[in-house]
């Protein structure tokens, strides 16, 4: 006798409810990943991440087999058709997983349910949140629509589960056809433009508790004051292991508690996670949030369309400093520090009034830690068209954002090295430098480094201006 578990966005052993529900069956577990090719298109894994599944993947295989002796089955096609092949080949009495939230995933789990329900167990289970998103409502019994009174209802309403260790199994001893990962091509070659994330990143469940403990131990202590600042390295970078389920929420919570559960730091990065929260909760009770605008005022507002301001901000050519920072970080490693995705958003929504539409499409295609739910409520939240949203008339200004945050331009430095030679004050706008500065700097503006796309001025009149039409 077997079960099949079906592995998602839950890619480890430790603290995974569904496999410790299989540890009390006492019977043998086929371990199982589906890519799934029914995915709509506004929501399918962009090419940064198909590199994290690929090596997330293969660090699970290999616990797996070290923990289990199990087989990790790799399948691609429609998950139904798979799971019904699958289930009639090995007699499995049981099919176990642990939940997805978005619209796809909801519809599809339903149906597969509703297939097996009645010839063997089937049953899902909470792996990815710390909240389920219908146990908290307002006192209209309707969805929260603002942060801070979800949060404070769902975290004292509701205790996160602690974590579990790892279940005692063992692998079902048949052998079952699988594919082979490299067949998949998740991988970039020629180019292969993911050659430096190794240096920044080791996708699996050993990473992720790497970054995790790393964090606890050596820079909670000054998140609340340094997370704000992109040079510093203040912040957990746990983002793409919670995507995948690599680490949970869970051990993530009760590990900065740990540290020091009264203090301002563990309190602000408790509430990071809760913005997590929130994303995955308004997704849920708003699905269609993936592709409309949740405030439906923004129905109406003018974006602009030109495909040379879109390609000069994806490229991180904007002739905006700390912009274009942020925008080559994003492509070289996969990842961009928070504050400055809040600078470059702006950018794009108010500056150059494009759709958010372009800022997700581009992040979910070159983000590692590209999730559905925080992706869209973050870009519908900086244009001001989201739940709980910054106004549309707050429009970051790039050069105190990066004098405030960037104080010394080492960021900027970092990312943008043709600047590198200017001062700690001309760094943060060089068209503003004396000519004598930039050429003892070796700047040559519109040569060496572009001038701003956009007046920062009269774009920003031109977005109120805007604003004011809807």
């Amino acid at each position: 006798m077997a079960v099949i578990m079906w592995f998602r966005q839950d890619l480890r052993i430790q603290d995974n409810p569904a496999l410790s529900h299989i540890e009390g069956l006492k019977t043998s577990v086929i371990p199982l990943y589906i890519l799934d090719e029914t995915v709509p298109s506004s929501m399918a894994m962009g090419r940064a991440q198909q590199w994290w599944l690929h090596h997330s993947l293969s660090a699970l295989s290999k616990s797996l087999d070290k923990a289990y002796g199990a087989q990790l089955i790799l399948k691609k096609g429609n998950p139904e058709d798979i799971l019904k092949k699958l289930v009639k080949e090995t007699d499995a009495t049981g099919l176990y997983w642990n939940r997805c939230y978005d619209p796809h995933s909801i519809k599809r789990d339903q149906t597969i349910k509703t297939h097996f329900k009645e010839s063997i167990n089937v049953e899902s289970f909470n792996g990815s949140l710390l909240f389920e998103p219908w146990e908290t409502m307002n006192k209209s019994n309707k969805p929260f629509q603002v942060f801070t009174p979800y949060y404070k209802a769902a975290s004292s309403q509701i205790k996160p589960t602690l974590p579990e260790g790892q279940p005692k199994l063992k692998g079902d001893s048949k052998p079952l056809k699988s594919d082979d990962i490299t067949d998949w091509n998740l991988t970039p070659k020629n180019p292969n433009w993911a050659a430096a994330f190794q240096d920044d990143w080791t996708p699996g469940e050993k990473g992720a508790q790497k970054k995790l403990s790393t964090f606890v131990e050596k820079k909670i202590d000054q998140y609340a004051k340094m997370r704000d600042v992109p040079s510093a390295e203040a912040v957990s970078r746990l983002s793409p292991h919670l995507h995948m389920g690599e680490i949970s929420p869970n051990q993530a919570w009760y590990a900065a508690k740990d540290a020091d559960a009264s203090s301002q730091n563990v309190q602000k990065f408790l509430s990071e996670l809760g913005w997590r929260e929130f994303s995955h909760y308004i997704l849920f009770h708003f699905p269609e949030m993936v592709t409309k605008n949740f405030n439906k005022k923004f129905d109406h507002f003018p974006w602009a369309e030109n495909k040379k301001h879109l390609k000069a901000w994806q490229k991180g050519k904007t002739g905006y400093p700390l912009v274009d920072a942020g925008m080559r970080q994003l492509w070289a490693t996969g990842w961009m520090h928070n504050r400055i995705r809040l600078v470059v958003g702006s950018f794009l929504t108010k500056h150059l009034r494009l759709h958010w539409k372009e800022g997700a499409s581009w992040f979910n295609d070159t983000l590692v830690d590209a999730d559905i739910a925080n992706n869209t409520a973050s870009w519908q939240w900086i244009s001001g068209s989201g739940a709980d949203a910054a106004p549309y008339f707050r429009i970051f200004n790039p050069m105190l954002q990066s004098k405030k945050f960037d104080k010394n331009g080492d960021f900027i430095r970092t990312w943008v090295p043709e600047l590198k030679h200017l001062s700690n004050t001309d760094i943060h706008a060089p068209w503003d430098a004396k000519d004598e500065a930039l050429k003892a700097a070796g700047v040559e503006l519109g040569k060496t480094y572009p001038l701003p796309i956009v007046d920062h001025k009269t774009a920003r009149e031109e977005a109120l201006k805007a604003f004011h039409q809807i």
